[in-house]
């Protein structure tokens, strides 16, 4: 579970430059390349061969709060910079017309995922989100200086062949939520997991306990956890310097992991919140940590503390007050503290986030609106906004924060998403009002006419939402005549597609069949 509410999870940097799909014209930053298109792509791999360099790709969106958190702690570090001169650093801006098509065809989905492909094209490793800067340079190196594709180390671990310590480092920090079943089929990762823990016993303590602690806790799915082995994970929580190597697991997983090892309310699972509770608090005062980071671990503490709490109530109980004021303390001293621009997007965020999980919804409100003015992708905390107007009840005020993010949202597939997202909230919370539901629906139609990445990955997405949407509503005549008039329009999209696009074809064709 990443407890961000953009999916995603990563914790790690800042670019110089103004995006990281542009070019740092000072000389101090990286040289990203921006690739929109295949041919972009393929360019850049062709000076990879030629000057024997891999190449680092980067997938992300101006707006995405963990992306931010990449532009201010790791693309700005003085060590990745001069790293930086070993790749070819490739930027895919996500709102790029055409940028989408490439999501499919290196299967990235989230925002952010950072690969590494070898000169030759081949992908060596998905770079770990969560982990911090450090953790993530020294993975880095590792598949720079290793040049061998993670697929196949995991080939030879999975045979019993002997790995170097290095090797298996790769696979313990490879970035497993970002693998999008490169390497394994979703429904094989914690078994595997588990396997290769076992298997690297012995060789590098850190890697081992990473493997084993990802194969009970989110990748388990529910599943519950070996009780034999719960002195382990109390061992991981007691030591400092293990709870802070395993950072990201514990503070994304926790409840997760105590679920696992006590599924049910009662003492034993009283007794482990509390060894996690002051595992999390450590990482959370630690310095030497992100901002960002601390935060996830002060939000580690929320979830716990609302644990057997129904997981969408609005006002969780039994929060003690202590937390309570240590997430009004410390989100208010973010907001008040925080210069750097992509730091306020990823911590404002965050803080807001955690403090309408804490129920704290008008500290949550205020943060966001007062950050609006300062964003450089405002309508992402307009949407957060809606986000928490819904949660409370407040309908009218939740559509108009939705509607406002949706007309200020930037970039095509952006405003597909933002405007899917205005779309359900309309058919969630105004259902009889079709005259404005057609329009939303048949704005986003016209808009998705003059993309041409429309009818892939996340683009793709938020149009089978709307259409699924649609079908769910349509039980009237009103609406039956409604949604026909959409699927004209939407015939009329299919029609100017380019007939060689047959995936794209397809996917638009398909659309109005779930209407």
């Amino acid at each position: 579970m990443k407890l961000n509410p953009c999916f995603a999870a990563l914790a790690t940097a800042l670019l110089l430059a103004a995006t990281p799909a542009a070019h740092a014209s000072s000389g101090t930053g990286v040289a990203w390349q921006a690739a929109a298109a295949d041919a972009d792509v393929d360019r850049y791999f062709t000076q990879a061969k030629a000057e024997k360099k891999p190449v680092l790709l980067y997938w992300g969106a101006k707006w995405c709060p963990p992306c931010n958190q990449l532009k201010a702690t790791l693309f700005n570090r003085a060590d990745f910079i001069e790293q930086s001169k070993a790749f070819v650093a490739v930027g895919i801006d996500g709102d790029a017309p055409g940028a989408q098509k490439l999501g499919t065809r290196f299967k990235v989905r989230g925002y952010p995922t950072l690969i590494l492909f070898n000169p030759g094209g081949s992908e060596i490793t998905r770079l770990p989100g969560g982990a911090d800067a450090a953790q993530v340079m020294k993975v880095l190196q590792l598949g720079l200086s290793s040049g061998r594709p993670v697929k196949a180390v995991l080939a030879d671990a999975k045979a019993g062949k002997k790995l170097s310590a290095n090797e298996w480092r790769l696979l313990g920090f490879y970035g497993w939520e970002t693998d999008e079943q490169q390497l394994l089929p979703a429904e094989q990762r914690a078994a595997t997991l588990a396997q290769l823990a076992k298997a690297s016993e012995g060789v590098d303590a850190e890697t081992t306990t990473r493997l084993w602690l990802k194969s009970v806790g989110a990748m388990a799915e529910g599943k519950s956890a070996d009780a034999a082995q719960l002195p382990r994970l109390r061992a991981v929580l007691a030591d400092p310097v293990q709870a802070h190597a395993q950072m990201d697991v514990l503070t994304n997983e926790s409840p997760d992991l105590v679920k696992a090892f006590a599924p049910a309310p009662g003492e034993a699972r009283n007794a482990l919140v509390a060894a996690f509770d002051a595992a999390l608090k450590r990482l959370n005062e630690d310095a030497t940590l992100s901002r960002a980071d601390r935060l996830n671990a002060l939000q580690g503490r929320i979830e716990l503390a609302r644990l057997d709490t129904p997981k969408d109530d609005p006002h969780p109980q039994g929060i003690p007050p202590a937390l309570l004021a240590e997430a009004r303390d410390q989100a208010g001293r973010a907001n008040r503290e925080i210069t750097d621009g992509y730091e306020r997007q990823a911590v404002v965020t965050e803080a807001a986030f955690l403090l309408g999980r804490a129920g704290l919804w008008k500290e949550s409100d205020e943060l966001l609106k007062s950050a609006l003015a300062r964003s450089h992708s405002p309508y992402y905390l307009m949407s957060q906004l809606g986000g928490n107007a819904k949660k409370q009840g407040k309908k009218a005020d939740a559509l108009r924060w939705y509607e406002e993010a949706f007309n200020k949202s930037e970039g095509p597939a952006t405003r597909l998403q933002w405007g899917s997202n205005y779309f359900a909230a309309l058919i969630e919370l105004a259902p009889e009002d079709t005259a404005r539901i057609e329009k939303v629906a048949a704005q986003l139609f016209a808009e998705a006419e003059k993309d041409p990445g429309a009818f892939y990955e996340r683009s793709e997405r938020s149009l089978k939402k709307v259409a699924t949407l649609l079908g769910n509503w349509n039980h009237g005549p009103a609406q039956a005549a409604a949604v026909g008039r959409l699927k004209a329009q939407l015939d009329g999209v299919c029609g100017k597609l380019d007939g060689s696009d047959t995936k794209a074809k397809s996917a638009c064709q398909g659309l109005m069949k779930k209407a």
